[in-house]
């Protein structure tokens, strides 16, 4: 009979518990919070770059990877008597409960409250949070929750969601495009005009108002600028195939040869 999903997890403890006891692996005992950090970060993008590619395949073995991760960096706070991986798990489940009060009820009961669409979903949760900021003492606003440490396009996509969930936003995505279009003159100006300081105060609101026409859309900034990232690679990786095919190296070749193979490139590939 194939063992339960808590007889696995279970087993990737213990072997995550032997790897750091005394006679377990040199590398892994060597490991701390801080050293983890890279590990933590490298295993989440894999996960998105198969998230991207839908390789499921791949997926499942990176997604295990980063459950490793998370077992891991739970190990060592045990050690330093913080909390256990039990814990942790303890605490998103209950978190998931208290933020759902239209599908848990208390104690087992029917749910307290109602609603209809994902908007309303969204915004009762960011309320649920600010309640147990709260409670826990920490009046830091609206925007004290999102981390600093979220890569940029991402933060910003989410202090615009956090804003929009209290009805501080653009009406409407034509009126985000207007304040892009808006931003864009701004920056002319100041790549004309302007010191580097305020070319660079300039770029940010662009990107700013990009992310949060992103938000409008209903896409997500980064996998955007990570899939065009990657059609950027795969086209110019064609362009010197051309080029190569040709005789001719990137070293070598011109301005021009360059931009007319990335114009076939590019008309073969739309």
């Amino acid at each position: 009979m194939p063992a339960s999903t808590g007889a696995r997890f279970e087993r990737l403890v213990e072997i995550m518990r032997t790897l750091r006891a005394p006679d377990g692996c040199p590398w892994d005992r060597a490991q701390t919070l801080t050293s983890l950090r890279p590990f933590v970060l490298e295993e989440t993008y894999e996960v998105l770059d198969a998230l991207d590619r839908e390789d499921l395949s791949d997926l499942r073995g990176e997604l295990g990877d980063l459950l490793f991760q998370i077992v891991f960096l739970s190990q060592l706070t045990a050690e330093a008597d913080g909390f256990t991986i039990d814990d942790a798990v303890e605490a998103i489940t209950d978190k998931l409960v208290q933020r759902h009060p239209h599908v848990f009820g208390p104690d087992g009961a029917p749910p307290t409250s109602r609603v209809s669409t994902p908007h309303e979903v969204r915004g009762r949760w960011e309320e649920l949070k600010a309640e147990e900021r709260a409670s826990a003492g920490r009046a830091d606003g609206l925007l004290g929750g999102v981390p600093a440490t979220l890569p940029s396009l991402l933060r910003a996509f989410e202090l615009g969601s956090r804003v929009a969930s209290v009805g501080f936003d653009w009406p409407t995505a034509g009126d985000v495009v207007d304040k892009i279009e808006e931003e864009v003159a701004e920056l002319r100006q100041a790549v004309d005009t302007e010191t580097a300081a305020r070319q660079e105060e300039e770029m940010g609101d662009l990107l700013f108002s990009l992310a949060n026409l992103a938000r409008k859309l209903g896409v997500e900034p980064e996998a955007a600028l990570r899939r065009a990232n990657q059609k950027f690679c795969d086209r110019f990786a064609r362009v010197e195939a051309r080029l190569d095919a040709d005789g001719r190296s990137l070293k070598d070749a011109s301005l021009e040869e360059m931009e007319a193979a990335w114009q076939a490139v590019k008309k073969a590939t739309d």
